[in-house]
């Protein structure tokens, strides 16, 4: 077993964030939750499903994507938000992750809310379902396709299982995002990720999950060694809004809806900024139509 490193083996540039992260106001997060038994993940995927269609307001309405619609909800975590789509009056809702000790707390709390004769939790690549062609009505990606190992892919898949006249729902914080690493759960300052190094990120984030009942499953999500036996942050992929347009070129996709939410509405004139507004969008909301 590798020996854990003390806090004077740590480079220099995670000891200067863990001092700095001491003074951060903690960050409200659903894996600190679920380890100090507030609520599991699926009751606060559950809890906040509405936030998680607000952005496509007014544009959408809830019934028009859900009411009596198959529903593939991908990258779906515990499926607490899939569960939310259910109980808006879909016909079937399947949930897909590829995280498999998620599916029995989505199991779990489907049978609770009476929602298990139309809901699926499935482990599966995103981009490579069990599925054929046109068997979904509705494809929501919500938080996922910053994280898809092959985003490209994904869409493509998403949209191959897409029946004629069905929608595909995308929405993301860039990776410029405050909390664009996707580290918030133990790491509180915003935008880390553009003032140090991954090598100290990673550093640091294991030295704050030192101990914590879940630290093993906290690292295996966020990090993984390349061919080469470097170890990086591979939970995410540093979508941005430019790599996120290149995408739907190269799938010669026009979107049938595109809008970028500021992180305040008074950051509006940085958000639309070319050169700012990586950093000052809290989420990108597109709409593909078959």
């Amino acid at each position: 077993m590798k020996k854990k490193q003390g806090f004077g083996e740590l480079p220099l540039g995670a000891r200067v964030l863990l001092a700095l992260n001491k003074r951060a106001k903690p960050v409200p997060h659903p894996f600190n939750m679920e380890n100090n038994g507030v609520k599991t993940y699926a009751e606060w995927q559950f809890e906040r499903g509405a936030d998680t269609i607000a952005c496509y307001a007014p544009k959408y309405k809830p019934y028009e994507r859900f009411e009596g619609k198959r529903v593939l909800d991908l990258g779906c975590g515990a499926a607490g938000k899939s569960l939310y789509y259910a109980s808006l009056g879909a016909e079937r809702v399947v949930g897909v992750d590829i995280v498999a000790r998620y599916e029995r707390e989505a199991t779990e709390l489907a049978k609770k809310l009476g929602y298990s004769s139309k809901f699926l939790f499935l482990c599966a690549s995103a981009d490579s379902l069990p599925y054929p062609d046109g068997v979904f009505d509705t494809v929501m990606m919500n938080d996922f396709i910053e994280h898809a190992k092959d985003p490209e892919a994904v869409i493509r898949e998403a949209y191959r299982v897409l029946a004629p006249g069905g929608r595909i729902f995308i929405n993301f914080p860039p990776y410029g995002h405050p909390w664009g690493a996707h580290l918030s759960d133990l790491i509180y300052i915003p935008w880390v990720h553009l003032f140090f190094s991954e090598r100290s990120l990673i550093a640091a984030y294991k030295a704050l999950a030192d101990g914590l009942q879940d630290e093993k499953e906290r690292l295996s999500l966020r990090f993984s060694c390349d061919e080469r036996g470097r170890e990086h942050i591979s939970y995410i992929n540093k979508m941005t809004l430019a790599a996120f347009r290149r995408i739907l070129d190269s799938l010669k996709i026009k979107p049938a809806y595109y809008k970028e939410i500021p992180l305040r509405g008074w950051l509006l004139p940085l958000a639309r900024f070319p050169v700012l507004r990586e950093y000052f969008v809290r989420m990108a909301v597109c709409v593909i139509e078959k």
